[in-house]
């Protein structure tokens, strides 16, 4: 008796963590469809600011399409123009033409040299790269335990906190497999960017490990666009401007 009650109690804590496993990836899935359309273009400035005030300034252009590609290509500074990123999957690539080839890099690696990683700057879906645990549910959001789903993902645990209102993040902290914060992201100015798309137009980041340094990213022209594969592709990567329209 006592090891059949045993395994009931097992099989009923399971089965209820397993159901806020569910309810938390099928959140974060939502949080993601907020967030961006599955195959779209948009501009974004990114702007690294110095413990003295010091600031510089990048705007990329960048499209997406699907849960594993994004390209982005720099417009601004004149030193950086024509310089573009290529997300495949966990596989990154840098193109400078003064190189004239295709350059693997990390996720954590940042193309900008701010605090933004590359991971972040070629962001794809959360769901994507996470399973997510409902942690907490308020009248406010909701707070959400992301773990990685593999090792090549650039953070190995996000918590992230979610506007109940606008099913969008509002600030994640990014953590190593040891525990260590590595960044905060804060999620802010909820903009109608048109298409149904309703979503924060800025991000900030700071990170304990660069004191005093901090870097801003602003979004505008998000717009659904079908693209072809053609355009994620290594011999792509010189030609991604001539999409913009």
């Amino acid at each position: 008796m006592f090891s059949v009650a045993w395994f009931l109690v097992l099989w009923m804590l399971s089965a209820t963590l397993a159901a806020q496993e569910t309810e938390g990836d099928q959140l974060l899935r939502e949080v993601d469809r907020r967030m961006q359309p599955d195959s779209f273009e948009m501009y974004r400035k990114i702007i690294n600011i110095e413990p003295d005030g010091r600031q510089r300034e990048f705007v990329l252009y960048s499209v997406r399409k699907g849960e594993d590609k994004m390209a982005a290509v720099f417009l601004d500074p004149p030193g950086e123009r024509g310089r573009s990123t290529l997300r495949l999957d966990e596989n990154m690539w840098l193109y400078i033409p003064e190189v004239g080839r295709p350059i693997r890099i990390t996720s954590l690696q940042s193309v900008t040299g701010g605090v933004f990683s590359n991971a972040d700057i070629l962001r794809l879906d959360f769901s994507t790269e996470y399973t997510a645990t409902l942690e907490e549910e308020d009248e406010e959001g909701y707070v959400l335990d992301l773990k990685a789903r593999g090792p090549a993902v650039a953070y190995d645990r996000l918590r992230m906190e979610v506007d109940r209102a606008s099913l969008t993040p509002v600030t994640i902290e990014a953590y190593a497999a040891g525990g260590l914060l590595i960044k905060t992201l804060r999620y802010s100015n909820i903009t109608d960017f048109g298409h149904g798309i309703v979503r924060p137009a800025v991000l900030e980041t700071d990170s304990p490990l660069r004191r005093g340094y901090r870097s801003v990213m602003l979004f505008s022209g998000i717009t659904p666009r079908e693209l072809p594969d053609e355009v994620f592709t290594l011999s792509y990567m010189p030609r991604i401007g001539e999409l913009r329209r």
